[in-house]
């Protein structure tokens, strides 16, 4: 399953991205649009009466069709021409094949992968179960870590190079409220690795009450 990581790596590309001048999606008057005021806090944590690997099944399911509505609502935007690479501020994200060899790709050819790879996962029965009596795999959870860095990288990147499209279309406060849901509940599942979200810390900061990587008061499972 290597050719899910997903891996990435910084590599300055000579100069400077023009969304880093100045990141829009952090001004104060977008970063307070939300769709609710709900607390994802409650929200993420484990029912008593659901099995972990259950609730990070339908939960993962479903940010996986949530990030992929949103990314639809500006693919149009996301070109080869446009988008040349997958890169989110200095970091660029390659894409890596069933046999391990890197791809370097335009940015919605990575999406494309990822949707595409992560549907296949997310439909099998003998990864994500849903008949009674089917076990899940002992690999699940880390299935589910690799899903959820590639979920990350699609976000961050729409952050990144499409938030003024975004804005234009009126969906910020989705936006919003889907990114900090979702790393709210990966944040309380340890799902993600602080030094791959570190990127957007500045964002997590605002939506989420601190960096992504702030999970002492989480108790470890």
């Amino acid at each position: 399953m290597d050719w899910l990581m997903g891996k990435s790596k910084a590599k300055p590309n000579g100069k400077k991205p023009a969304a880093e001048e100045k990141k829009v999606y952090l001004e104060p008057e977008y970063t307070e649009s939300r769709i609710t005021d709900f607390q994802f806090k409650e929200l993420v944590a484990l029912p008593r009466e659901i099995d972990l690997n259950e609730w990070l099944a339908s939960n993962t399911t479903t940010f996986f069709h949530h990030v992929n509505l949103q990314y639809s609502t500006i693919s149009e935007f996301c070109t080869g021409e446009a988008c040349q690479t997958m890169a989110v501020c200095n970091t660029q994200y390659y894409w890596h094949d069933e046999r391990g060899k890197k791809v370097k790709c335009t940015a919605p050819q990575y999406v494309d992968f990822v949707m595409s790879s992560v549907q296949k996962l997310v439909t099998d029965e003998d990864v994500f179960p849903t008949k009674y009596g089917r076990n899940f795999p002992s690999s699940f959870e880390s299935l589910v870590k690799r899903i959820c860095r590639l979920l990350f990288h699609v976000l961050a990147h729409i952050y990144w190079a499409h938030f003024k499209e975004t804005l234009a279309l009126e969906l910020h406060p989705h936006l919003n409220t889907l990114y900090a849901h979702f790393i709210l509940f990966a944040r309380e599942f340890h799902l993600l690795d602080p030094k791959e979200t570190a990127v957007m810390d500045d964002l997590t900061e605002v939506l989420c009450g601190g960096p992504a990587g702030a999970q002492n008061h989480v108790k470890e499972r």
